[in-house]
């Protein structure tokens, strides 16, 4: 039997709604406020009914696509949005860093800002005075602090922004994607300040589009998607049933029958080439066969791409590389490379490559790209290719420094008897 956990709760939601409604245009809204006019309006469901219970100590993360309504609960468990319907408890004190700089004012420099962030959560100015130092040790932003912080760049900003929120000591810390914007340095920096508040029983809840983040540092995690919240539990559980979700093969009531698999791919990708031969689809599959955009580190994993020849071509070379969300290009290869000789293509036919390795990359956002190419004589020919074709999201609960990890083994030996004193 499942031992009840008997921590007192630190925010508990209730049947949550929001809903927004959408009108074609301004005037609509107007003729509506002084009921001119019957609804002239669509209604969007941002929540639909969500229940969540986070228990004081826990660090709990939520996930879900873009719109499916993590900001808004959020909001909502802040004070910065009602609920059209439900119920938010809250037990102890708030400190919310939901978007970079909410809060701040742009004329005010940055030591009058904390002030101004310290007073709206509900300290004193005696408080903050005392708190003062810390936070601008961890914020690390040097003489910029007597600037107006709209003089600051997006890194500086979210610096203070974080330092007020994380140093003045809250029971409850919300944090809505703020650290995507800070260098390595500073993301370092506040993990292990979540870390910190972890060992001192405090509650962190945090939305990220970063898997490996909430893999690492999340109890529980909940998922959401389109407003409805599809479950909760461990992070591992929750993010393999969100890579469902991603390609959209989840199913609640456990079929999970493949779609088209269509999530992932980018609707703007640029492609060009003869079309002699032509790629007509690009997937890619987890070590389990699933299909998935999502691949945990160190797993083994496949990209597939399906091509029809249209002409004769007598020997095609198919290849992929890998590049960062900044365009650097960390890894690829092709069939000549790999001495994968294949057969000439010919009119008609389709034939699928798969190319299988196992994922070494850090922790993050990449792009995949595919290429189909050969030699007509001495004459090198691009039938077909296709640039940033899919994301691939690399989940790790390890980063090491670089674009890739070495799987280093360490022993440590001790050899203190066999040293000898310094010449």
């Amino acid at each position: 039997m499942e031992e009840k956990d008997t921590r007192q709760v630190a925010i508990e939601v209730r049947n949550l709604n929001k809903v927004y409604k959408l009108y074609d245009k301004p005037s609509d809204r107007f003729k509506e406020a002084l009921k001119l006019t019957r609804k002239e309006y669509k209604e969007h469901h941002a929540l639909q009914d969500v229940n969540l219970t986070i228990r004081q100590g826990e660090t709990v993360g939520i996930i879900g696509t873009n719109g499916s309504g993590k900001s808004t609960i959020l909001k909502i468990i802040t004070g910065v949005l009602n609920p059209t319907s439900g119920q938010v408890t809250v037990n102890g004190r708030i400190s919310a860093l939901l978007e970079l700089g909410a809060g701040f004012n742009m004329e005010y420099n940055g030591i009058e800002n904390v002030y101004l962030n310290g007073t709206m959560i509900g300290f004193t100015e005696e408080e903050i005075r005392t708190k003062l130092p810390e936070i601008l040790e961890f914020a690390d932003i040097g003489d910029y602090v007597y600037q107006p912080v709209k003089t600051y760049s997006s890194g500086m900003f979210v610096r203070l922004a974080f330092a007020v929120a994380i140093n003045i000591d809250p029971e409850i810390l919300i944090v809505d994607e703020a650290l995507s914007v800070g260098d390595v340095f500073f993301q370092a920096k506040c993990y292990r300040k979540f870390e910190e508040f972890k060992e001192k029983g405090k509650t962190i809840v945090f939305v990220s589009h970063d898997l490996s983040s909430i893999s690492k540092y999340c109890d529980r995690v909940y998922l959401l998607n389109q407003g409805v919240l599809l479950g909760e539990g461990s992070p591992k559980k929750m993010i393999d049933a969100y890579k469902q979700v991603l390609v959209g093969q989840y199913e609640e009531n456990g079929d999970q029958e493949a779609a088209s698999g269509e999530m992932g791919q980018n609707p703007e990708l640029l492609e060009y080439g003869t079309h002699q031969a032509e790629i007509l689809e690009v997937y890619m599959t987890d070590e389990r066969g699933v299909r998935a955009n999502a691949i945990l580190k160190g797993s083994v994993f496949s990209i597939h791409m399906r091509v029809a020849f249209h002409e004769r071509i007598p020997a095609p070379i198919f290849a992929y590389s890998i590049k960062n969300i900044i365009g650097v290009e960390i890894t690829g290869t092709n069939t000549m490379v790999e001495k994968a000789y294949l057969d000439s293509g010919e009119p008609g036919q389709v034939k699928e490559i798969t190319f299988t390795q196992e994922m070494n990359l850090q922790g993050g956002e990449y792009l995949l790209s595919l290429g189909l190419t050969g030699y007509e004589g001495d004459t090198f020919q691009v039938y077909h290719r296709l640039y940033d074709a899919l994301n691939i999201t690399v989940v790790s609960d390890k980063n090491t420094v670089g674009y890739y990890d070495m799987n280093s083994r360490i022993t440590v030996k001790d050899v203190t008897e066999q040293s000898g004193s310094p010449v």
